[in-house]
């Protein structure tokens, strides 16, 4: 099943009209962006509100997130522009200007022009059929639905790539703790030995007593800084992303909330570094979740 992005464009036609139908030429554009629900905004001629409903139910069928914006523009055909007045208005219009120059003797006559367009002003507008509507309306969706699959397909190996690199940054980290234990240990040992030689009291403590607590340092202090709990749930995480990837559906909000889960488990790794590699560490895969985070939140 696709993943589908929330961002997308398409566009449908229905050619130049018809004057012999009175059907106007008519486009259909769509444009998406992300939002947290359904939000669709419509901008149509006015002879033409009637169709929201329609077109409403239609794009709420074949989408399921985003901000859609929906435009409808119409144009009459070139003979329709200038319909030949009827001898009925010609004669309305007659009527009506010996009226009022009855009343109104300074009145002065009408032209060709504002003749013409007083007929064309009354002429019924050209109706865009319904079903023509709707059939562009499922054609744009159709092209709005493959574009945002389009777009989808181009996240989600954007997405696999940077959890193959917190994949590489949490092996890089796992190494890392006995090394730092080590040096610790070392260090301890060090301390130890320089502060009983200062107190005088270098020879009364064996080398074994010295090695126990240095020891005991080290192991409280591996226990401060062990991350294999935060790499383990982090590496659960990130097989649970892959999962819902590679499954695809409408997987943005599962994802979003992933993405938060990785986030706190960085944060984790981050103030449990106690050296400078772990803390490098931790950076990197905050700027990868993050990265991350600003593309999961164009996913339906």
């Amino acid at each position: 099943m696709a993943v589908y992005s929330m961002t997308g464009y398409a566009s449908a036609s229905n050619g130049a009209g018809s004057s012999v139908t009175g059907t106007p030429a008519m486009t259909l554009e769509m444009r998406s962006v992300n939002s947290r629900f359904l939000d669709l905004v419509f901008r149509l001629p006015d002879e033409l509100r009637g169709m929201e409903a329609v077109l409403r139910e239609t794009l709420a069928g074949g989408l399921r997130r985003g901000k859609v914006d929906v435009r409808l523009s119409t144009q009459a055909t070139a003979d329709a522009a200038w319909p030949e007045p009827t001898p009925e208005q010609l004669n309305r219009l007659a009527a009506l200007e010996g009226r009022v120059q009855s009343w109104l003797p300074q009145a002065t006559g009408l032209t060709v022009n504002e003749a013409l367009h007083w007929c064309r002003n009354t002429e019924a507008t050209p109706s865009a059929d319904d079903a023509q509507v709707l059939a562009l309306a499922r054609e744009c969706l159709d092209g709005l639905r493959a574009a945002r699959a389009r777009e989808g397909e181009r996240l989600v190996a954007m997405l696999l790539e940077r959890v193959a690199r917190l994949r590489d940054l949490a092996a890089t980290a796992e190494p890392l703790v006995p090394a730092v234990v080590a040096r610790q240990l070392e260090r301890f040992t060090q301390r130890w030995r320089e502060a009983l030689q200062a107190a005088g009291a270098g020879a009364s403590v064996s080398e074994e007593a010295v090695r126990e607590r240095a020891l005991a340092e080290a192991a409280a202090y591996a226990l401060r800084i062990d991350v294999a709990e935060e790499l383990d749930r982090l590496r659960a995480h990130l097989d649970e992303v892959t999962r819902l990837l590679e499954r695809g559906g409408e997987v943005g909000k599962r994802l979003d909330f992933l993405i938060q889960e990785l986030l706190r488990e960085a944060n984790t790794l981050g103030s449990k570094a106690a050296a400078l590699e772990l803390t490098q560490v931790a950076v990197d895969m905050k700027v990868a979740i993050e990265q991350m985070r600003e593309q999961v939140q164009n996913l339906e």
